[in-house]
């Protein structure tokens, strides 16, 4: 099969565009990584989870609560879902856990459903456990109640 001479100069482009895409993330993949990522390394342990019983203050209005607890062990799979068994609508009275926000409810088509979502039910996906570790990059995020009061201040 003969291709027009303008679909593969659009293919040879195609693969220069990756090529340039590819190098970019190397760069950016390494300037993390105390090794280069074609060698070896043995990676640091693990650190573990904070069980902490207050709740961390959230930066932003739509973050996901990160998980204050240890969950090494925990199932969640398509055949079950351990989070649920304390934070789920019927389990909260026994546990005390939060309940899982009503928007684990509602499906895609913004359809409310009695069982949490499918979209929602892996939890990991959007919440992770708090740990005390370093930052790898410098966090120049202020939040929204800090932004306020330096503009109060300087009226």
């Amino acid at each position: 099969m003969r291709f027009p001479r303008t679909s593969i100069q659009i293919i040879t482009l195609c693969g220069v565009l990756a090529a340039g895409v590819a190098v970019a993330q190397q760069a950016t993949i390494s300037s993390l990584r105390p090794t280069p990522p074609t060698q070896d390394e043995t990676p640091p342990p693990m650190r573990p989870a904070i069980d902490a019983s207050l709740r961390e203050v959230r930066n932003y209005p739509e973050q996901p609560p990160v998980i204050p607890h240890d969950i090494e062990g925990y199932e969640v799979s398509a055949n079950f879902n351990k989070c649920l068994s304390c934070h789920a609508r019927a389990a909260t009275g026994r546990s005390q856990a939060p309940m899982v926000s009503v928007t684990h409810y509602v499906d895609r088509h913004q359809q409310v459903l009695a069982q949490v979502s499918p979209r929602r039910y892996f939890c990991t996906q959007c919440h992770v456990t708090q740990t005390d570790d370093e930052p790898l990059v410098t966090n120049t995020f202020i939040d929204i109640d800090t932004l306020i009061g330096m503009s109060q201040d300087s009226e």
